[in-house]
């Protein structure tokens, strides 16, 4: 069966709302596009250093959404399984976690792990991740890996010919601002920017929707003005939960 390129780029949601109960909801929703029974799911937490707390906590919460066979992929100190490449053509879903996105691209690199995951895509596995785990997947974005006065990124893998924006609507951070600036002054490529609990469906290399775990969220199409500045297109989510 040929399955279709998909990936699953979302802002999680970093200060939950009062009252809500959708905690790692994104990985179900990577989990359904799937669309299989027991699917195969891997971890990739190079973004947090393979941290072991954050790796059993991702697994506890993944197999609270139903029957899956999980693994993760470790790289320090060395890989965690004799052939990386088979492993990751093996998965049905592979989801990144959020942390340093810049940290995460040159350990990707030094393992090969961007042709892996482009091969991997192109076969069908779903690709899906969170904020540093969103970004990996574009041309580029901005990044607090340096620092909160964010920086762009310009060297991301590029399986999408687009910029990404994440936690878009995050108060303590200038997310939304520097984004924006890049993608006007021509640092970054026009793109998509996706507020808290928002991710983008996207099939090939097209959007095919946007989605939510919470209610009354968007997505941003953001392009230069041609002038130095910005347009931008507010793109409504459906909310999809359990």
């Amino acid at each position: 069966m040929i399955r279709e390129s998909q990936i699953l780029a979302c802002s999680g949601v970093l200060y939950p709302p009062d009252g809500f109960r959708h905690v790692g909801v994104q990985i179900w929703q990577a989990r359904q596009l799937a669309g299989m029974r027991k699917p195969r799911m891997c971890l990739i937490a190079t973004a947090v250093g393979d941290s072991r707390e954050f790796i059993d906590g991702w697994c506890a919460r993944a197999a609270s959404f139903g029957d899956t066979d999980l693994s993760h992929l470790q790289l320090f100190t060395q890989p965690n399984v004799s052939d990386v490449r088979a492993h990751l053509l093996a998965q049905d879903v592979i989801f990144v976690s959020g942390g340093s996105v810049v940290n995460l691209l040159a350990v990707w690199r030094a393992h090969h792990l961007d042709e892996i995951l482009r091969e991997c895509w192109e076969k069908g596995v779903v690709l899906a991740g969170q904020s540093a785990g969103s970004l990996c997947w574009h041309m580029g974005g901005v990044t607090d890996s340096f620092g909160d006065d964010l920086d762009a990124l310009k060297d991301g893998l590029g399986f999408l010919p687009f910029s990404n924006g994440v936690h878009d609507d995050l108060g303590d951070q200038p997310r939304r601002a520097r984004f924006r600036a890049a993608v006007g002054n021509g640092t970054l490529p026009a793109g998509y920017a996706t507020e808290d609990g928002v991710a983008l469906r996207y099939v090939g290399t097209e959007l095919h929707e946007v989605v939510s775990v919470l209610p009354d969220r968007n997505a941003w199409f953001v392009e230069p003005d041609g002038d130095g500045g910005y347009r931008e297109k507010a793109l409504p989510a459906r909310c999809w939960v359990p």
